[in-house]
């Protein structure tokens, strides 16, 4: 049998068990039946497609280019006749085909009554599909990260000063070497099909009809070359690296960002596991296949959520050293996101990275984490020569332009916002564009009324932080336990 051979549905359903396991996916028929037990999803979602269409459901979660990556070319078994699998085709994807979460209804409201960002979160949680909404809004645990995240901007007190001329005021800055038209980019997130087919592809559109910087998931529903030539000659683009287990593949994912024009790689540090995000367990497929007792135990049984359906690839033995073998395959910045302490960042001018994001995954992975700005703040306690050595950028609970404000003000170069944009991406392009004047227009303002022309102008000294700075570690170690482990005796 040859990759070019035409088979019929009849010849893909005989391949419909765990010891003989093939799919269909846009028109080819593939043998996953080693792969299978070891696909970061879980082994039940493949299985239940045996001998079937998976076009749907592969569509909606990975890249067209993910089998070919994963897979060698004497698994790709031949081009199927899509008309005779038509019987055999199971229901949509259950991120498409669930209802929406909580709502009697899943019609949008025009994107001219959408006045702030949280229009776009309140409309996001009554259409997006159960398990999308459920992806994209779960935090870690018990989701004391991602409340605090918000709760800690909002008790930092403005000081605006006045009676200065803010007749004209401009928002530009220069992030990583990349001159853009605000100071926030939007953040990686992954598999944004699930919230709208353009994907990553209108987020492009948006950001490069604004100017605005898009980081680009590892995890991206679509190429990154579709993405990049969506946004534009002239868009700046970074890239969200997970490093692989499969080093060669990180290696050779690097060389084709690089041939793209990206300018900048954001090494995803915090993420050597998936965090336990009930509420994306809970929404898990409902009707996942039993999988055979003797394939139990074989890949990761414990992904129930896309969290950890996407995330199973990662090297968890990522570290320090590694910085090296970074610098051989990427000539460009070197971004560190998921620094959380001083001590990682002081860590980080040591290993002469360009920058580093305060970010905890917006309380995704780890709860109890502190709140991104108040790791800054403690920066700028501890080690304030950091500022100096490199670009300090920060995400986390970024809803208005008093927050970005805020963050400029206490040293941060630059912000992301991530789940926001993928709630405005619900409205496709026009939903981006939306997002981004939003901000914009908020931050404009909040200049303005705080006697800011030009965002060179901002400094500690136009907030208050008094109410978390309690809330801010003074030393690297406990400020009085003292206690050590022992050695074994």
């Amino acid at each position: 049998m040859t990759s070019s051979e035409v088979l019929t549905a009849a010849e893909i359903a005989k391949h419909d068990n765990a010891s003989d396991l093939w799919i269909v996916v846009a028109g080819k028929a593939w043998d996953v039946t080693e792969f299978a037990p070891s696909h970061p999803g879980g082994f039940g979602i493949i299985l239940k497609y045996a001998g079937k269409d998976a076009t749907d459901a592969y569509s909606n979660i990975h890249p067209p280019t993910t089998l070919t990556e994963n897979l060698s070319q004497d698994k790709l078994k031949g081009i199927v006749n899509l008309n005779t699998m038509e019987k055999l085709a199971l229901p949509p994807c259950p991120a498409i085909a669930m209802a929406p979460p909580n709502s009697t209804s899943s019609h949008k409201p025009s994107l001219d009554r959408i006045i702030s960002t949280f229009d776009f979160e309140e409309v996001a949680s009554k259409t997006l599909a159960a398990r999308a909404w459920a992806y994209y809004s779960s935090a870690a645990a018990d989701v004391i990260t991602k409340r605090m995240n918000a709760s800690c901007f909002d008790q930092i007190m403005l000081r605006p000063r006045l009676l200065i001329d803010v007749t004209k005021v401009s928002t530009e800055q220069i992030i990583l070497g990349c001159r853009t038209g605000v100071p926030f980019y939007i953040s990686p997130a992954a598999m944004a099909k699930l919230v709208h087919p353009d994907g990553e592809i209108a987020v492009a559109r948006g950001c490069g009809e604004n100017n605005v910087i898009q980081a680009i998931s590892t995890s991206a529903s679509y190429p990154t070359d579709e993405i990049v030539k969506a946004g534009g000659s002239h868009q700046p683009f970074f890239f969200q690296l997970y490093v692989n287990k499969d080093r060669t593949k990180s290696e050779d994912l690097l060389s084709r960002v690089k041939s793209l024009g990206v300018r900048a790689i954001f090494v995803t540090i915090d993420s050597p596991v998936p965090g336990k995000r009930e509420a994306d367990e809970r929404a898990k497929d409902q009707d996942d296949v039993q999988i055979p007792n003797s394939f139990k135990g074989k890949g990761n049984q414990k992904s129930g959520g896309y969290a950890r359906s996407i995330g199973g690839f990662v090297d968890a033995s990522l570290n320090w050293g590694d910085i090296a073998w970074l610098r051989k395959h990427w000539s460009g910045p070197i971004v560190l996101k998921g620094v959380m302490t001083a001590m990682d960042a002081k860590l980080a001018v040591e290993h002469k990275l360009e920058g580093i994001v305060l970010s905890n995954h917006g309380g995704r992975n780890l709860d109890t984490t502190p709140a991104s700005i108040l790791v800054l703040l403690e920066l700028q306690k501890s080690c304030p020569e950091v500022f100096d050595k490199l670009e300090v950028l920060i995400d986390g609970g970024i809803r208005r332009g008093t927050d970005i404000f805020k963050a400029l003000c206490l040293g941060a170069k630059g912000v992301g916002v991530g789940r926001g944009f993928l709630y405005a991406l619900n409205y496709g392009q026009e939903g981006i564009e939306k997002y981004v004047q939003i901000l914009k227009d908020e931050l404009e303002t909040t200049m303005r009324l705080c006697g800011v022309t030009h965002l060179s102008q901002v400094h500690p000294g136009l907030v208050n932080t008094l109410a978390i700075d309690h809330l801010v570690p003074d030393s690297d170690n406990h400020p009085y336990a003292r206690w050590r482990p022992k050695a074994n005796m």
